[in-house]
């Protein structure tokens, strides 16, 4: 009799339910059309980290253009060939569909909610935080994105409705608008307040940490645009050390990934997970390590052969045999390895840099220069003696190293940039050194290593106008175009 009833009722329940309004039978609830800017927050923050941290050759090449990596079997990419993966547009899609549109509407979303808001005034403390924050992110992503392509679509850019073809800015003109728009969201950021928390992946809603990271991004493009226009990246760059930058590597921009298969370090599904063995440490790197019997060598690589205390870079731009050289070691392969945007290191290879660029920060090149390397090593467990005996070495020391200060400094952020390959790309562009040459076989005629991506094709066919335009201004669409910073 139980048993009937309760079929009994299931079947009331069932017919009752049914009426004429059928409206909400189109609602999809496991997929809403409104969501929590936090969330949106969150899968953007973790996609421009992974992005900058993968090594996939379907999204990352940067390791590889930097020489610090090449390949094995397949040595397309350390060839330079861009287009049969069609990299330039994954790369293009991810910052600007995956990043800056989700942060968008992140930001909108904050908006409104911080405009229909009726609690404690102390609350629209953390919206204007969680919005300058945001901020800073999408300044970070542009910057790669005009550091990788030149000039690109920014005023007009994420407005399908407004400007669905939205016209490429002029590189430097974005360069200035990124900085200002850094040292407005620094100012506005009440370190007192709270913002994210765990929403925030990188630094926990830290934002006396996150001010440091704005004024040290700013810092980074007011150098980088120093042989353009030295009056204004000098006031920028004194301004943005007046603000604070990053000065201990515990204020460093890291992200930790999980032991979640879904939110592992990259690196490890590209080297581990994949089961492939793609990618070696290249002999150019190895070499110049070798040349200074440099300590970092053991937390890089393996030894080859095995105990022998010696390491062995394949050939960079060649087939490789994977069992035939030193291998990237099982730091990095970890799957909660962090992804890495910004280290107290390179702040001061940048402070170096400024010294010798007649830039008034403070301290001495050399100082800055010993400071950056001692940094670099302390993080990879390098041993204060070891450290100590490295910096008295003549090919190391700051007064007795080969070159000119480009050369000095140039070498040792390249070193110091291991597993960072967008960043030491863009140092050995902006400075020149080390003296990398394209291997003997390359895609198509390039000569050189690249200097740019070339244009997504994509934009071939969605915005071709915008794209000749900016092709015209820039000179043409090769790889080896200098974008506007990049002088020497």
């Amino acid at each position: 009799m139980k048993n009937r009833l309760i079929i009994l009722i299931s079947f009331i329940t069932l017919f009752a339910s049914c009426s004429d309004d059928f409206g909400g039978m189109n609602e999809d609830t496991k997929n809403p059309t409104i969501t929590s800017p936090e969330f949106l927050f969150t899968n953007a923050e973790k996609t421009m980290v992974d992005q900058v941290t993968s090594t996939s050759v379907n999204f990352n090449v940067f390791r590889l253009y930097a020489q610090q990596w090449t390949e094995v079997q397949y040595p397309q990419e350390t060839q330079y060939d861009l287009t049969g993966r069609t990299i330039p547009d994954r790369h293009w899609a991810t910052y600007y569909r995956d990043v800056l549109r989700d942060f968008k509407e992140a930001k909108s979303l904050l908006i409104s909610q911080k405009a229909n808001y009726t609690g404690a005034p102390e609350g629209l403390v953390v919206f204007d935080n969680k919005i300058a924050i945001i901020d800073i992110l999408s300044s970070y992503s542009y910057a790669i994105l005009v550091d990788t392509f030149g000039d690109v679509p920014y005023s007009e850019a994420l407005d399908i409705d407004g400007h669905p073809q939205p016209k490429y800015d002029d590189a430097q003109t974005i360069y200035k608008d990124l900085i200002a728009v850094l040292t407005a969201a620094s100012h506005k950021l009440d370190q007192s307040a709270d913002s994210y928390d765990e929403a925030d992946l990188i630094f926990g809603g830290n934002t006396a940490k996150w001010a440091k990271f704005a004024n040290s991004l700013r810092f980074r493009l007011a150098i980088n645009m120093d042989d353009v226009d030295h009056t204004y990246a000098s006031a920028q760059a004194l301004a943005a050390q007046a603000d604070g930058l990053i000065l201990a590597s515990t204020d460093g921009a890291y992200m930790p990934y999980t032991t979640n298969t879904t939110n592992n370090n990259p690196l490890y599904l590209d080297l581990v997970a994949s089961g492939r063995d793609d990618f070696l440490p290249a002999n150019t790197f190895v070499n110049k390590m070798n040349a200074l019997s440099d300590p970092r060598r053991a937390k890089y690589f393996t030894e080859f052969p095995a105990g022998s205390g010696q390491y062995k870079g394949g050939v960079y731009g060649t087939v490789n045999v994977y069992g035939d050289f030193s291998h990237l070691t099982e730091t990095i392969k970890d799957p909660v390895y962090p992804g890495v945007l910004f280290t107290y290191s390179e702040v001061e290879f940048l402070l170096a840099e400024a010294v010798e660029r007649g830039i008034a920060v403070g301290g001495t090149a050399a100082s800055h220069y010993n400071a950056g390397i001692t940094a670099s090593m302390q993080d990879w467990g390098v041993s204060s003696a070891d450290i100590s005996a490295y910096l008295v070495r003549s090919d190391v020391a700051y007064a007795t190293a080969a070159g000119t200060w480009q050369q000095k400094i140039g070498e040792q952020a390249w070193i110091s940039y291991f597993n960072r390959g967008f960043e030491a790309w863009t140092s050995y562009r902006r400075l020149d050194f080390p003296a990398l040459v394209a291997p003997p076989v390359t895609f198509g005629d390039i000569t050189e290593v690249p200097k740019r991506y070339s244009y997504p094709g994509i934009e071939q066919t969605l915005n071709a106008a915008n794209l000749e335009a900016a092709v015209a201004k820039l000179g043409n669409n090769n790889v080896t175009t200098k974008i506007f910073w990049d002088k020497h």
